[in-house]
C-alpha cells in the first residue's frame, strides 16, 4: 500500500525539490519519446496497464496501429476493465481500430460524435495491489496512434494520486459526465460511421509518401557516396551490407542511372526475382527498351542491360557468348552465394569496370571469404535497427507467444510430428492469428515451419478451418511459386483462388519479394540469428498503406531460445548479461514492439541461464573467420568491438586470452615467452572486463614510461571521469598489479612476478614489466586488452550518465572477487564472501533472489523488497541480537552494500543494487532446519540509498 507519507515524499521530490529521492514510480515526471534515452510514451502506459484493474482512457483519435501497440497488455491483463471514449472529431478515427476494441470483452467504448469536437488525450488507472485509494494519471498530446505513443515530439505529464485527490475526482467526474452523453460503439455503429469516415476520406490529408516518388532516402545516399569514393579511389569492385527489405535493388539502380554504363549486367539466384529487379530498375527511370531478361526462358542477349540468372548466365554456350569485358558494370545479388562454382566461374571470366556485390549477410558458415572476393572493400552497412530507426523499412509488432502443453508435453526440438499438427496446437495458432490480426482488412500471411511435412500438414489442417492456404517447398517450381505469391497478393474481389496464407520451411529465407505480406508466424525453434532476420525481414517491405507488421512467434521449451532476444535486439556481443538486459529494457526504435508473455518470457530467461556461454566454440571459430576474412588480416579484440561483433570475454573465456585463441585458431611462430603469455592471461582474465579503470590506467602510462605518481592518477581520473580515487584505491590497484591481492595458485599461474613496485606514492615499473614491454608483438597485444578494458568502462558502466557510488556503477554487475578487489580488500575474498562478511567498515550483502529448492533449509532466507526502496534480509542462521555482528552492522560508519542476483543460472555476477541503512530496530526471529529445529536468526529491514529502477525491479522480483 503507498503510504500518505510516501506519495508526500514523491510529489514533494516533483514540484518542490528535485534533490528529495523518493519512489521513482509515483514521482510526476514529463513523458515524451526519445530515442536517444531508449524512452517512449507508450512504455509507461504499458506498464501502468499491465498491472492495473480498470481504466479510463479519453482520446481524440485512434487508430489500428495505436491499438496494435497496447493490444499484448490487453490481452494479457484481462481482468482489468476499461472504458475507452473516444471522438468524431475530424472522422479522423478509423473503424478498423473500433472493431479491434470490439475483440475485447472486458473493455467498453464509446464515441463523442462531430459537433462536440472532442480533443482530450488522457489515460487514468487504478492499482489495487499498490492500495484503493492509489491512482495513477497520463495527461497530455497523446492520442491513440502509434506514432503520437512512441514517435512523435510529445508533452504529457504522469502523475499519482489518492482517491480523495482533487485533480483525480475532477477528471473522473468529467469523464463520466462525457460518457454518459456518448454513443455505444457496437458494429451496427460502426457500419455507419464506416460510410461517413470513407465519404470524408479525399479531405483527411494522407498520412502516406506518395508511393510513385522513389527517391533514395538518407542511408541510401550515404551508400551512394560510399560506392562512389572507392571509385574515386580507383577501386574496381565493393560490397554493400544491406538488411532485407531496405532498398538494395533500388540503391544499385540510381548507381546504375547515375553512371549511365554502356553496357550493364544484374544477377541473381531465382528466375523468380529477376523480374522484378529489372521493373525496380524501370521504375527509377531506366529505360524498358534497353532493358532484356536471360533465364531459363528468355535469352536477351543483346540488350544494353540484361538481368540474369546465375544458372543460366554460368553455362559455357551463354557466358562465352559475351566478351569478358562486355559489362562496364556488374552487380550480383545476394553475393553471399559467392561462394558457389557457378558464381565463382562468372565473376572470373569478366572483367567489368566496376562489380558491385549486395547482401544482408556476409556472415557464413560456409567458410567462404566474401570479403576477399571484393579486396575487403565495404562500400556501406546498413543493418536491420539501422533501418528501422531510418524509417526505411515497416516498424513490427512482435508477440512471443508460448507453445500449448499437448498431453502433458510441452513442443521442444524433439517434438513429434503429430504433436506438431495436432488439432489443438492448430487452434491455438488461428485463435491468436485472428487476435492479433494484420493492419489490413485481409490477413496476408507467411508461414515459416521446421520442415517440409509440418508446412503441409499445416496448411492442409488451416484448410479444413476455413483458411485459404497453400505450402511450398523446395521441389515447388518457379511457376508455382510465383502464383501463389500472386494469388497471396490479390484483392480477394478479383481473384477466386485468393490465398490468406502461404506455409514454406525455408525457400523464402531470402530474395523473395513479397511487400504486401501483413502477417509472419514463426513456427519453428529459432536455429540462427540470421535466418531468423531474414524470415522476418520478408514482411518489413513498405509497401503502399502498409503500416506495421505482426509477427507472432510460438515459443516452446527450445534449447535456442536465446537466439531470440539476439536477433530482435541487434545484439551480436552474445553478452549474457547484456541480452538479459536487452529483455529488461525492450527498446527498439520508433512504433515497433517486442512483447513476450510471462511462460514465454521465462523459457528465455532459461535457456540464457542454461548456456555456460551463447556463444560455442564453433560460434566463436565462425565469428573469428568472418572477422579476419572481412579485414584480410588477423583480428584483435577491438577488431570485434568496432563491428559489433562478439563480445571479446568470449574468447578471453574459451582460452584465457586472446591471444591464446589466436594461436588456436592460426597457429603461427610467436616471439612471445611463456613469461609474456602469463601476464597477458592475467591482464585478460582480471582487468580487461573494465570494472575498475584505475589500473588499466596505470599500465597504459608504464608501457611508455618508468613510473607514474598517484597525484597524477588522481588528475587524469578527475579530468577524465569527474571522481578521484581514494588513497585505499591507488594502494589496491598497487597491490593487484603486484599479485600480492590474488591467491598463490592464481600468483602462479600469471608467472609470480611483480609488474610494478609501488614506492614514495609512485608506481614504478619493474625490470620484469620492462623487459616484458620491450617486445612489440607483446606490446600490441596488451594495449588491445587495455583499449578493450578502457571501452568496457566507459561504454559498459559509465555510459548515460549512471550513478557511481564509491566505485561502483549501480546496476552494474560484480562478481566477489570484483568486490573485493573495488572495497581495497588486502586479499582475494570470494572464496569466503558468501552471504555476507565485515571486512573493516564495510559489509557486503550477497542475495540470490530465487534461492535453489537443493539447499538446505536454514539458508532459505526470507531476503525480499518490501518496496523499490526497502528490502527485508536476514542474517545467517544461529545468530542472536546479542551477536557481536548485530552492532557493526547497525553501525552507520559500516558501509553495507546489497548485490542481487535472479539465480544462481545467472552465474556468479550480481547487480549492485546501492548501499543500505538500518531502518527501525532488527528483530530476532526463528528458521527451521532441515530436521524442523528453530534456529535463531535476525531480520533487518533496510533503506536503500536509492529506489530500484522499475524494469531490474519487476525482473527481479516477478
Amino acid at each position: 500500500m503507498v503510504e500518505y507519507g510516501a506519495l508526500e515524499q514523491c510529489l514533494r521530490e516533483g514540484f518542490i525539490d528535485y534533490t528529495v529521492e523518493a519512489d521513482q514510480r509515483y514521482v510526476p515526471k514529463i513523458l515524451t519519446n526519445n530515442k536517444e534515452k531508449k524512452r517512449k510514451v507508450l512504455d509507461t502506459i504499458l506498464s501502468q496497464l499491465y498491472v492495473c484493474d480498470s481504466f479510463l482512457f479519453s482520446v481524440a483519435f485512434l487508430t489500428k496501429s495505436g491499438i496494435a501497440c497496447l493490444k499484448d497488455a490487453l490481452i494479457q491483463n484481462r481482468k482489468a476493465t476499461g472504458k475507452i471514449l473516444a471522438s468524431q472529431y475530424l472522422n479522423f478515427t478509423e473503424p478498423g481500430a473500433l472493431r479491434e476494441l470490439l475483440k475485447f470483452p472486458n473493455v467498453e467504448l464509446r464515441m463523442v460524435t462531430e459537433e462536440r469536437a472532442f480533443h482530450a488525450k488522457g489515460y487514468l488507472f487504478h492499482r489495487p495491489q499498490a492500495g484503493p485509494e492509489n491512482y495513477t494519471m497520463v495527461i497530455g498530446s497523446s492520442n491513440m496512434t502509434a506514432n503520437a505513443l512512441t514517435h512523435n515530439q510529445e508533452w504529457n505529464v504522469f502523475f499519482t494520486s489518492a482517491e480523495n485527490g482533487s485533480l483525480i475526482r475532477q477528471t473522473k467526474e468529467e469523464f463520466d459526465a462525457l460518457w454518459d452523453t456518448a454513443e455505444v460503439v457496437d458494429e451496427a455503429w460502426i457500419q455507419a460511421y464506416e460510410s461517413v469516415y470513407t465519404h470524408n476520406k479525399p479531405k483527411r490529408q494522407s498520412v502516406y509518401v506518395p508511393f510513385h516518388k522513389i527517391q533514395p532516402n538518407a542511408m541510401q545516399k550515404a551508400a551512394l557516396a560510399g560506392i562512389q569514393k572507392l571509385r574515386d579511389d580507383g577501386q574496381d569492385r565493393g560490397l554493400l551490407i544491406s538488411a532485407t527489405g531496405t532498398g538494395k535493388t533500388y540503391l544499385s539502380a540510381f548507381d546504375v542511372l547515375k553512371m549511365q554504363p554502356r553496357r550493364f549486367l544484374f544477377v541473381v539466384h531465382r528466375e523468380l526475382i529477376v523480374k522484378s529487379a529489372r521493373d525496380s530498375y524501370v521504375r527509377i527511370g531506366i529505360n524498358p527498351a534497353d532493358t532484356g531478361l536471360l533465364t531459363g526462358h528468355d535469352k536477351e542477349l543483346d540488350k544494353p542491360y540484361i538481368f540474369a540468372t546465375i544458372q543460366t548466365l554460368s553455362q559455357d554456350e551463354i557466358l562465352h557468348t559475351f566478351a569478358p569485358d562486355t559489362f562496364d558494370y556488374i552487380v550480383i545479388d545476394e553475393v553471399h552465394h559467392g561462394g558457389a562454382a557457378t558464381y565463382q566461374k562468372v565473376i572470373r571470366y569478366f572483367q567489368p569496370k566496376f562489380l558491385l556485390g549486395m547482401t544482408a549477410t556476409p556472415e557464413r558458415s560456409d567458410d567462404f571469404d566474401i570479403y576477399a572476393l571484393f579486396h575487403h572493400h565495404i562500400a556501406y552497412e546498413i543493418r536491420l535497427h539501422d533501418a528501422l530507426e531510418e524509417n526505411m523499412l515497416v516498424p513490427f509488432h512482435y508477440h512471443g507467444i508460448s507453445e500449448i502443453t499437448v498431453n502433458g508435453k510441452v513442443l521442444d526440438d524433439m517434438s513429434d510430428f503429430a504433436l506438431l499438427t495436432c488439432e489443438e496446437r492448430v487452434k491455438h495458432i488461428l485463435y491468436y492469428a485472428d487476435l492479433y490480426g494484420s493492419d489490413a482488412e485481409r490477413i496476408k500471411g507467411l508461414v515459416f515451419c521446421r520442415n517440409v511435412d509440418e508446412a503441409q500438414a499445416l496448411a492442409e489442417t488451416f484448410r479444413q478451418h476455413g483458411k485459404r492456404a497453400v505450402a511450398l517447398t523446395g521441389a515447388s517450381s518457379e511457376r508455382e511459386r510465383s502464383e501463389a505469391i500472386g494469388h497471396l497478393e490479390a484483392k480477394a474481389a478479383e481473384d477466386l483462388q485468393y490465398l490468406d496464407y502461404i506455409f514454406t520451411c525455408d525457400i523464402f529465407n531470402e530474395g523473395v519479394d513479397i511487400p504486401q505480406v501483413n502477417q509472419v508466424i514463426m513456427l519453428r525453434p529459432t536455429t540462427s540469428a540470421i535466418v531468423f532476420v531474414q524470415q522476418l525481414g520478408r514482411g518489413l517491405r513498405k509497401y503502399p498503406h502498409k503500416r506495421y507488421l505482426e509477427v507472432l512467434d510460438f515459443i516452446g521449451n527450445y534449447e535456442n531460445n536465446f537466439l531470440l532476444p539476439i536477433a530482435l535486439f541487434g545484439d551480436r556481443t552474445y553478452d549474457k548479461d547484456f541480452v538479459r538486459r536487452l529483455m529488461q529494457v525492450n527498446f527498439l526504435p520508433g512504433p515497433t514492439s517486442v512483447h513476450f508473455d510471462d511462460i514465454a518470457k521465462e523459457r528465455i530467461y532459461a535457456a540464457i541461464d542454461a548456456k555456460s556461454a551463447l556463444a560455442d566454440l564453433r560460434d566463436l571459430k565462425e565469428s573469428y573467420r568472418n572477422m579476419a576474412y572481412r579485414l584480410g588480416r588477423q583480428p584483435m579484440m577491438m577488431d570485434f568491438v568496432r563491428f559489433g561483433d562478439k563480445d571479446p570475454a568470449l574468447f578471453v573465456a574459451k582460452k584465457e586470452s586472446f591471444f591464446e585463441f589466436v594461436q588456436y585458431m592460426e597457429p603461427f611462430a610467436s616471439t612471445l615467452t611463456e613469461a609474456h603469455r602469463a601476464v597477458l592471461k592475467m591482464l585478460s582474465l582480471e582487468l580487461a572486463n573494465g570494472k575498475r579503470i584505475e589500473e588499466l590506467l596505470v599500465l597504459r602510462h608504464l608501457l611508455m614510461e618508468s613510473s607514474w605518481s598517484t597525484a597524477a592518477l588522481a588528475r587524469e581520473m578527475s579530468e577524465t571521469y569527474h571522481f578521484l580515487p581514494s588513497t585505499e584505491t591507488m594502494e589496491s590497484v598497487a597491490r593487484l598489479l603486484n599479485l600480492q591481492f590474488f591467491t598463490k595458485t592464481a600468483r602462479k599461474k600469471y608467472g609470480s612476478e611483480p609488474l610494478i613496485s609501488f614506492e614514495n606514492h609512485a608506481y614504478v615499473a619493474t625490470s620484469y614489466w620492462n623487459d616484458l614491454k620491450a617486445n612489440e608483438e607483446f606490446q600490441r597485444y596488451v594495449q588491445d586488452i587495455l583499449d578493450y578494458g578502457t571501452y568496457r568502462f566507459e561504454n559498459l558502466y559509465v555510459h548515460d550518465e549512471p550513478e557511481i557510488v564509491r566505485g561502483f556503477v549501480r546496476y552494474g554487475r560484480y562478481s566477489r572477487k570484483d568486490v573485493s578487489r573495488i572495497l581495497n580488500y588486502e586479499t582475494n575474498r570470494e572464496g569466503t564472501l558468501n552471504g555476507y562478511q565485515i571486512v573493516g567498515a564495510t559489509c557486503p550483502i550477497f542475495v540470490t533472489y530465487e534461492k535453489r529448492e537443493d539447499i538446505s533449509a536454514n539458508t532459505k532466507y526470507e531476503d525480499q523488497f518490501v518496496s523499490p526502496q526497502q528490502f527485508s534480509w536476514m542474517t545467517r542462521a544461529r545468530i542472536h541480537l546479542t551477536s557481536s555482528q548485530i552492532p557493526a552492522i547497525c553501525d552507520e560508519h559500516t558501509r553495507k552494500l546489497l548485490f542481487v542476483k535472479k539465480s544462481d543460472a545467472e552465474g556468479s555476477d550480481f547487480y549492485y543494487i546501492g548501499d543500505l541503512t538500518v531502518l527501525g530496530k532488527p528483530v530476532e526471529t526463528t528458521i527451521a532446519n532441515d530436521k524442523g529445529q528453530q534456529l535463531p536468526i535476525v531480520n533487518f529491514q533496510f533503506l536503500l540509498d536509492k529506489p530500484v529502477e522499475d524494469k531490474l525491479y519487476r525482473y527481479l522480483c516477478e
